[in-house]
C-alpha cells in the first residue's frame, strides 16, 4: 500500500496531553517525513515480538499435526487459528532437556527455561529458595526493540503471583511466576491487573497508593475527555485514512477503560467479602480478552514492541466450569492417559486456542504501515512441557504467527531432532528480529529452515 506524502509530517513519538494525562498514537500516514509533495512512499513497519504462554502442557494427540511441511493438517486445538493457516507455522520437536543431577521442579523448569534455556535452581537445605535463571529471549529483544518505546517491555498475565502456595516444592516461586528474567537474578513480576497495566501504558497518576488509586475511580470522567479539544485539533489536519485511523484508536482505548471501570464495579459489588484486585473481571474470558485489547492498542501505540503474556502460571489450578470442565486445570493434567480425562485437558486447550485466536483476528485487522500489525510481528505461542502427566520436556508445542516484516513464511509444520534444544529456535527467531545474539542458555547453535520464504 502507497500513498502520497504532503508537506505536513507529525513525529513517530507524538502524543495527547492534557490535565496529566499522556496518550501516544498509533502509526499515521502522517509521521511519514513528508520528502517531497509527489514521492510514493510508505512508513517503514517496526519489529515486535510477543510471546504468548500456556501452563500446564498439552493434550498432545489433539496439538500435533501428524504430517510435515505444507501439507499438515489443522488439528482440534488449532482449528480456531485455521483461518490463518497462511502465516501460521507449528514447530515440533523441540526439547528443554531435564537437569542432569536435579530431580523435581519439572513446572519450575518449564516455564522458566522456555524463554532463557537455564533451569531454576533448587533451595539448598536449611537455606531459603535460590533465585537464578538467565537472560530471557525476550529481554533480549528489549535491549534492542525498547529503544525507541515508553515501555521496553511489559509482562502480563492473568494468575495472581504466588509467593508461598502451589509451587514447585524445594523452587522459589519466582519460577512459576514469570517467564521473563531481565538478569540471571532479576525475574520479571507479571502484573494481571488490567487497571493496572492500563495506568501503566497511559498514565494516571505518580503513586500506586490505596487511597490514591480510589481517588482516581471516583473521578467520573475518561482520561480522554481532556484531551477532546486536543483531538478536534489535530483531526483538522489529518487526511481521511489518518483521521478514521485516530478515531478507531482513541475509541479502542476509551472502550478498554470503560470496560475495566465494569470490572471494578463487579468486584466490588458481587465479591466484597473475597476482596478481588480491583480491576480483574469476574470471567477469565472476559479477564483474558481485554488483556489482549491492552496489548494489542500497546502495540498499535508503539508504547512497546514485546509483550509477554501469560495465560496462566504453572501449577494453576483455574477450573472452567463455562465449558464443562470442573476439575481444576493442574490435577487434571495428571490425566494418566484416561481418554476421557485427556478429552477434557483438550477442551481447555482449545478454549485458550479460542481466545487467542480472537486476538489475531484483531491483529490482522489493525492496519500498521504498509500492512497488519500481524504482518510486522512475530508471536510465539505453546508451553514449556508437551505431555503434561508425564512433566516430558519433549516435543514442545509450539506454533509462530505473524510475517515477522517478511521474515516468516507460514503454512508448515516444521519437525526438527528430539534434541534440538527450544534455545535454538529462540536464537533464530531474534535473528528475524534484526538481532544477533550467538548463544542462550543451552542452545547449540540458530535453528535452520525459518529461513525458506
Amino acid at each position: 500500500m502507497s500513498m502520497i506524502i504532503k508537506k505536513m509530517s507529525l513525529s513517530r513519538r507524538t502524543v495527547l496531553r492534557g490535565l496529566g494525562a499522556s496518550v501516544a498514537l498509533p502509526l499515521l500516514d502522517a509521521m511519514v517525513p513528508a520528502f517531497t509533495p509527489t514521492v510514493k512512499t510508505a512508513a517503514a513497519p517496526m519489529r515486535r515480538l510477543n510471546i504468548v504462554y500456556v501452563p500446564n502442557g498439552m493434550a498432545m494427540e489433539y496439538w500435533l499435526p501428524k504430517t510435515e511441511g505444507t501439507g499438515f493438517e489443522i488439528t482440534p486445538v488449532l482449528q480456531p487459528l485455521a483461518s490463518f493457516r497462511d502465516r501460521l507455522t507449528v514447530v515440533s520437536g523441540l526439547t528443554q532437556r531435564r537437569p542432569g543431577s536435579e530431580g523435581g521442579g519439572n513446572h519450575a523448569h518449564a516455564s522458566t527455561k522456555f524463554l532463557t534455556g537455564v533451569p531454576g535452581r533448587r533451595a539448598i537445605a536449611g537455606q531459603s529458595a535460590t533465585i537464578e535463571a538467565g537472560v530471557s529471549m525476550d529481554q533480549l529483544a528489549a535491549k534492542d526493540l525498547g529503544q525507541q518505546t515508553q515501555l521496553a517491555s511489559l509482562e502480563i498475565g492473568l494468575d495472581a503471583r504466588d509467593f508461598a502456595g502451589s509451587c514447585d516444592a524445594g523452587f522459589s516461586c519466582a519460577y512459576t511466576n514469570t517467564i521473563s528474567w531481565r538478569s540471571a537474578m532479576t525475574p520479571l513480576p507479571v502484573e494481571n491487573d488490567p487497571r493496572a497495566v492500563f495506568e501503566r501504558l497511559f498514565g494516571d497518576s505518580e503513586t500506586t497508593d490505596p487511597s490514591a488509586r480510589r481517588a482516581r475511580l471516583l473521578e467520573d470522567r475518561s482520561v480522554l475527555d481532556s484531551l477532546t479539544e486536543k483531538v478536534a485539533d489535530l483531526r483538522r489536519g489529518l487526511g481521511p485514512r489518518d483521521g478514521a485511523k485516530l478515531a478507531e484508536y482513541l475509541d479502542a482505548v476509551r472502550d478498554i477503560e470503560r470496560r475495566i471501570q465494569q470490572a471494578e464495579q463487579h468486584s466490588s459489588n458481587d465479591l466484597p467479602s473475597v476482596n478481588p484486585p480491583p480491576g480483574v473481571p469476574g470471567t477469565f474470558a472476559e479477564h483474558a480478552r481485554l488483556m489482549f485489547d491492552l496489548q494489542l492498542v500497546a502495540y498499535q501505540a508503539d508504547l512497546t514492541r514485546v509483550i509477554t503474556f501469560m495465560i496462566g502460571r504453572e501449577l494453576s489450578g483455574r477450573t472452567y466450569p463455562e465449558i464443562g470442565v470442573p476439575e481444576a486445570h493442574h490435577p487434571l493434567s495428571h490425566h494418566e492417559d484416561l481418554p476421557a480425562r485427556v478429552e477434557a485437558l483438550s477442551k481447555i486447550n482449545l478454549y485458550h486456542a479460542q481466545i487467542f485466536s480472537e486476538y489475531i483476528t484483531k491483529l490482522q485487522s489493525t492496519p500498521d504501515g504498509d500492512g497488519s500489525l500481524l504482518d510486522h510481528m512475530l508471536v510465539v505461542y505453546g508451553a514449556g512441557m508437551s505431555n503434561s502427566n508425564a512433566h516430558s520436556p519433549e516435543n514442545l508445542p509450539i506454533a509462530l504467527l505473524g510475517g515477522a516484516g517478511g521474515q516468516l513464511k507460514g503454512g508448515r509444520h516444521l519437525h526438527y531432532r528430539a534434541d534440538t534444544p527450544v534455545a535454538n529456535l529462540h536464537l533464530a527467531l531474534l535473528d528475524k528480529l534484526g538481532i544477533r545474539v550467538d548463544a542462550l542458555g543451552d542452545s547449540t547453535g540458530k535453528l535452520e529452515l525459518l529461513s525458506g520464504i
